[in-house]
């Protein structure tokens, strides 16, 4: 009890910033231990409060709700729970919740206003701040899914045929996610088939869509040993990584600019800087001269735009600097080898000093140094017996270097002239509006490479791309080395997003002037839904609802067009409220993961207001 008091006495001490003895000091001086004195504290923390009352009358306590209510409310949810099996489940330490037990918990409060939310929310075991956050939010319609068939005797011949059947109708009663579903089913109906297999009889009956995996890339042993390289002092790569060093117990982050000679492989220029910018690359290339004696023809450098400005090209002088090609880090080998042996060899850096970044610095840069300098003295199998200091002495004629200075200044003329001819096909409206927003978001783009690549894209992907960038800068949620390849990115992915919801947009249109049977129940529906003649917005909630409840794209893009067609019909100063309620609408239903509902949402803004 002692230590209980003095471990509780202790935090409001260290609050109001008093002297106060250390946790290991109590436990000593009481002989208490460790977990009982913990509990002691919470527990006096919890009944402090209530010695200090309030003038004025005490408040009246809480009614407890009649017994019979409580059973009540926990019979209604057993019962929901086993007629929407995966509506509601635990999940190591997480409870999951389907749009149906959403619904429910609000309904059942509506009917039992008399029960306190805490009772209720502890009958139905779902922790009280989630209810009232569903309370708050938007409520969501969410269609009744027809009861489950009992299929004991549905099937008495084929045994393939009975289990096909059986997961089609569990599926039709299932509401939560396929991997639990397969669970449910290896479990409850005794059925060992696995989750792909689950998933193809779900797709192959129209009952649910697979999820397709991006294909995968080029074989790149087919291109490797395509690095065109010439001669020592003729081909440098540059690029920077991140170093760590602990001083004092405080993680300081520094630099690393590295400058890598292509044809021998040798680390020439090193340089540690506190980020990894112009100066760095600067740096790195003044170290690189001064360990060779000359400066090399070209250096090829990464797409950051820190490596492209004029304070670089100052630096070079008569260098030539390349791009690296865009997708293909193997551009950059030489240097990316050279940071795994460094990572492999260095232990990590950690240091006690009382000037703390000045040492950091100084620290990072001599093992750097001594790192690179003995990698240069090391042999290497690969190349005889070498190392690198000894192919990087060899002799070079001056025929060899006129030919690679040509090579080089050929490279450079076509990516200059690739530029031009794309700048020149640029929409100058496109190019002025990304200029007004790199400047208004601070990106840096010396050159406009990577403006001008974004202006290759569509308008609506620029625009939505754009918008995302600010509103993920505005929310902290950017990563912290974000810059203009990341807005570029933002940019690529939503143009093919678009491209394909124009491409079902079409067939939608073909599909619909054939009257396609399989449209037919979506265009009675959509009719026998206007002719109600609701108003613009019950029925724009009602088109909604069938929107994020449709289980092929198709029917999601029918009910968009029907949405935004809805909406276009009224008076242009009521757009922008009903746009608003269907996107809250939209994001009200868990169901649908917080990618599709923001998809969904740009769909229907972009049917609305087009830019293109």
């Amino acid at each position: 009890m002692t230590a209980g008091l003095l471990l509780c006495a202790r935090r409001v001490g260290e609050r109001l910033e008093l002297p106060v003895p250390s946790v290991l000091e109590i436990l000593s001086a009481t002989h208490a231990t460790r977990s009982c004195a913990y509990e002691i504290a919470a527990e006096l923390r919890t009944l402090l409060p209530a010695l200090a009352r309030p003038p004025g009358r005490p408040r009246a306590e809480r009614a407890e709700p009649p017994a019979s209510a409580l059973s009540q409310i926990q019979r209604e949810a057993l019962r929901f729970l086993m007629r929407h099996p995966g509506c509601a489940r635990i999940e190591g330490e997480r409870a999951r919740y389907g749009d149906a037990w959403r619904l429910f918990v609000i309904e059942l409060r509506d009917r039992n206003p008399e029960v306190s939310l805490g009772d209720l929310a502890e009958a139905i075991c779902t922790p009280l701040g989630t209810v009232e956050d569903w309370l708050r939010a938007p409520r969501p319609e969410v269609a009744e899914r027809p009861p489950v068939p009992d299929n004991d005797e549905a099937h008495e011949g084929d045994p393939v045929i009975a289990q096909v059947e059986t997961v089609l109708a569990a599926w039709r009663g299932w509401h939560g996610d396929l991997g639990a579903f397969c669970e449910h089913v290896r479990r409850e109906h005794r059925i060992e088939l696995g989750t792909s297999a689950i998933a193809r009889i779900l797709f192959e009956h129209g009952a649910r869509q697979l999820a397709r995996r991006p294909r995968r890339c080029r074989d790149e042993h087919a291109v490797r040993g395509a690095f065109e390289t010439f001669f020592p002092d003729a081909h440098w790569v540059g690029d920077g990584k991140q170093l760590q060093v602990v001083v004092d117990g405080k993680v300081f982050r520094s630099n690393l600019e590295l400058v890598v000679d292509a044809a021998t492989d040798a680390a020439v220029g090193v340089a540690v800087t506190d980020e990894e910018d112009s100066q760095a690359v600067a740096d790195a290339m003044k170290s690189g001269a001064e360990t060779t004696g000359q400066a090399p023809l070209a250096v090829l450098l990464d797409n950051r735009p820190s490596n492209h400005t004029p304070e670089v090209d100052a630096a070079l002088g008569d260098t030539m600097r390349i791009r690296a090609t865009e997708g293909r880090p193997q551009n950059k080998a030489h240097v990316e080898g050279a940071f795994g042996l460094f990572a492999q060899k260095v232990p990590p850096i950690e240091l006690c000093t009382r000037e703390p970044g000045e040492l950091a610095r100084a620290v990072a840069t001599v093992v750097a140094l001594t790192f690179f300098r003995a990698l240069n003295r090391a042999p290497r199998r690969d190349r005889g017996g070498q190392s690198r200091a000894d192919l990087y002495a060899q002799d070079v004629t001056a025929e060899q270097r006129d030919a690679a200075r040509a090579a080089l200044r050929e490279r450079l003329r076509r990516q200059e002239l690739a530029r031009q001819t794309r700048a020149a096909r640029l929409d100058p409206l496109v190019r002025a509006h990304l200029d007004d927003a790199f400047v208004r978001l601070g990106l840096c783009d010396p050159e406009r490479h990577v403006r001008d690549a974004i202006a290759c894209y569509p308008r609506d992907a620029i625009v939505d791309a754009l918008a995302i960038f600010a509103g993920k800068r505005e929310r902290g949620s950017l990563p912290a080395d974000a810059d203009a390849r990341y807005l570029l990115g933002i940019t690529r992915n939503l143009h093919h997003v678009h491209q394909a919801d124009a491409i079902t947009e079409a067939l939608l249109r073909e599909r619909l002037d054939a009257r396609d049977r399989f449209l037919a129940p979506l265009v009675r529906d959509r009719d026998d839904l206007l002719a109600r003649r609701l108003d613009a917005p019950l029925a724009l909630d009602a088109i909604v609802d069938r929107l994020v409840h449709a289980d092929r794209e198709v029917d999601r893009h029918f009910w968009i067009g029907a949405a935004a067609a809805l909406v276009a019909a009224r008076d242009a100063a009521e757009h922008r409220d009903l746009a608003r309620r269907a996107a809250r609408r939209i994001h009200a239903t868990f169901r649908l993961p917080l990618r599709e509902r923001d998809r969904l949402e740009r769909l229907l803004l972009r049917r609305l207001w087009p830019l293109a």
